[in-house]
Parts: C-alpha cells; structure tokens; sequence
C-alpha cells in the first residue's frame, strides 16, 4: 500500500510540529535537511521498499531517510515501558484467551491452551501494539465522518471490541506458530518443547486449527465487514507467504524483492492490518487507518529483519529456539541475501544447503567476512523510523494519555531493533 498524498503531507509536518512526542530520551527521529520533499519510498543501499516489495534502483538513500539514535536529553521526562501501560488489560487479555480456547475434547484443550498457559504467553508483542494503538487513536473524530459512522458505540464498549481484535491477533499468531513449527519440523519453542515435539503434528495442526476457528468466531461477533475482510486476508497471506517458501525457485530465493513480500506477509500483514482494524472500529478516517496500517507494516517488517539477524548471532538459550534454523532448513534471509551481492560465488553454495549440510560452515565465512548482518540491521532501522513517523503524523492532540501511548508505540521501535532475543 503506497501512502498517500495528504498523508505524506502529513509526514512533513511531523518534523515540523510534533517535537512533543519525541522528546523521549530513549529515541529521536533525524530527518534528512539535505532534501526539502518527503516520498512514499525508502531506499536502503540500492533496494527502495514501496508497499510490501522492494525492488532494485540505484545505489544510495532516497530523499525520504531518517536515523534511529540514543539521544542523551535535558528534558527530564519519565521512563516508558509500553508493556507496564497496559498490564492490566493484558492480564484481563490472557485470561479471556485461556477460556476461549477451552475445548470438549481433553487431548484438544490442552492442546490448544500451550502457548496460553501462564509462563509460556510470551511477552505478549502484538496485544501490546494494538490497545496501545487504540489509546493512541482515542481522539474526536471528525463530526461529518462520525455522521456517516452507522455504529457508534460508547467508549468503553469500544475498548472491548478493540481488545477483541487483540485477542483474535493472537489467536491467529500463536495457531500460525503452531503450523510453522510441524512444517519446519521445530522440537523448541519460547524457551519449551514444540506442541509438535510434545504431542505429535497431528495433534499440533488440529490445535492449530482450532484456534483459527475460534478466532473467526470472535472476529464474526465485532459485526463489522471491513474488519472481518481485513483479518481474513490476514489467514490468506499467512498461507501465501508459507507457500511463497516452500515454492520458490532459485531465482526467487535469490531475489530482495521477493524476500520482501514474502515477509509481508509472514509477519508483518498480522499486525498491520490488525492496527488498520483498530482504527476503524474507533470510526476513523481512512488516512488514520493508512497510518495504523503503515505503523504495523514497517515495525512487523523491521521485526522480521532483527529476527533473520539473530538467527545467525543469537544463541538458542536466548532465542527459544534452535539458532541457525533458517539456513539449516534451505532459507535463505536478508543477511545472506546482501551477502551474495558481494560474493556472487555464494549463490552456488545456498544453492547446495539442503544437499550439503557443510555448506553452512561455508555460507556463515562468507557471511562473516560480508556486510550483510549490518545491511540488515540498517534496513531494519529504516523500516522502524517509517514506523515512528507514522505514529508522529496521527493527528494532534492535547491528551496526555494518547500522547503518552504514542510515545510508547515509537519507544516499540527502538525495541524491535535493540533487541537480543
């Protein structure tokens, strides 16, 4: 999705008026001054990314190009934790998720409740993001788009629809989770064995399922279309981007741009289009939801890309899972990709993963001696500085607490690149 006019318009009074909301001693925001217009583009070393792809152009950034940084501040100003923001609807979160996925069937309960039990939900990333997001969009909506709006619901009505899509997102994750794992033939996962390993794939995809039906379930009781659409596109390109992998040919493995959307639709099309649902159940207007879109899409992309990175540097203690797992299995990501732009002699090796395990010990000096895991780490940051200024160019507002979620939401991306695990 390219973001449009009026939105980039917005994008340039972002650097202009919203100081506020990035006076955070945890992160800034450095405009390019060298270029007086913004784009709907990034480009990041020869790659610009529109929309879900990347595609080829020449060496260098574009003229929409920002740097993430630690900035030491005067300003005294308290510290955020985006996560302690909303703890308490989490807790409420966990809990309605742990009744909703009680089943008849003992084998199918305990099944499908793994990953919910206590101690095992993981941080809880995306619920984090999305009822950060809706405090983050609790602003008046404009009276000629409210008079259009059939459906207005009370305030607090409108929280619980909105912790609904959160629920249902990470429905969707975890039943994703679940699948990936039996296809990639997983035995660990966040720090416990698989469901796979524990119980077998059939049981693993029969969770998976389950949770898939009782996340369509949830999302039919919001009553509203568009949102439905949105979220079942979500499952489409979940689907479409397993197969992009499982498919591909060895020009395609090879290929950025393909790379890029397959992404996009592993990971980032979840949170995005869950973001874009936030907004509309709040009744916003289609640029607000452009943003809460295109705030998803970068930090799910950025996300992915710090993934691919630890996957080479993190160690499986602080992963959950197996280090080196990608490439092990034949998949080849970003760190390599701009790897083989240096040494084209690589692709002969990646080419050869599955049927010479040694090659891996060849593909990671090549790795070593290359750029790519920085490369990476840059187009990561590239990808989360998109994210922060979308969040920078929602409208303004005097509340305190919207301006403090919106905060949070930038501080997220920091996080994302910052990350070890």
């Amino acid at each position: 999705m390219l973001i449009t006019r009026g939105v980039s318009r917005k994008f340039r009074s972002f650097y202009g008026c919203s100081r506020s909301l990035l006076s955070s001693p945890r992160l800034a925001i450095i405009p390019d001054r060298s270029h007086s217009s913004c784009s709907d583009s990034t480009t990041h070393k020869g790659y610009v990314c529109r929309g879900t792809s990347c595609a080829l152009t020449s060496p260098g950034f574009g003229s929409f190009r920002h740097q993430l940084y630690h900035q030491s501040s005067s300003v005294v100003e308290e510290e955020l934790d985006p996560f302690s923001l909303v703890a308490d609807e989490l807790s409420l979160l966990s809990n309605k998720l742990r009744a909703m996925v009680v089943a008849e069937v003992p084998k199918l309960a305990t099944a499908a409740e793994y990953f919910f039990k206590r101690g095992v939900e993981g941080k809880q990333f995306r619920p984090t993001i999305l009822l950060l997001m809706a405090t983050a969009l609790n602003v008046r909506v404009p009276e000629a788009l409210a008079a259009d709006t059939a459906d207005i619901v009370p305030s607090t009505e409108l929280r619980v629809r909105q912790r609904g899509i959160a629920e249902i997102t990470e429905m969707i994750h975890v039943a994703s989770l679940l699948h990936d794992d039996v296809l990639d033939d997983a035995d660990t996962r966040r720090g416990v064995g698989s469901l796979n390993f524990v119980m077998g794939n059939k049981i693993s995809v029969l969770a998976g399922d389950f949770l898939l039906s009782r996340a369509c379930v949830a999302l039919a009781a919001l009553k509203n279309t568009e949102v439905v659409s949105l979220l079942a596109t979500v499952v489409e390109h979940l689907v479409t981007g397993e197969t992009m992998q499982m498919t591909s040919t060895t020009d395609q493995r090879h290929s950025m741009d393909y790379y890029m959307q397959k992404t996009y639709y592993k990971t980032a099309s979840l949170i995005s289009n869950s973001c874009k649902a936030i907004a509309l159940l709040a009744g916003q207007s289609a640029e607000v939801a452009t943003l809460a879109f295109e705030y998803g899409r970068n930090l799910g992309l950025a996300f992915q890309l710090i993934d691919d990175v630890l996957d080479f540097t993190g160690t499986s203690a602080s992963l959950g899972k197996g280090s080196l797992s990608d490439i092990r299995h034949g998949i080849i990501t970003a760190p390599i990709l701009f790897a083989m732009e240096e040494f084209p002699q690589l692709r002969t090796v990646v080419d050869q993963l599955e049927k010479d395990p040694t090659n891996v010990d060849i593909a990671l000096e090549y790795l070593g001696k290359s750029k790519g895991i920085q490369r990476t780490r840059e187009l990561a940051i590239e990808h989360a500085n998109l994210a922060a200024a979308a969040i920078g160019s929602l409208p303004e507002t005097d509340d305190e607490d919207v301006k403090r979620s919106r905060r949070a939401l930038i501080d997220l991306t920091h996080r994302v690149i910052s990350r070890n695990k």
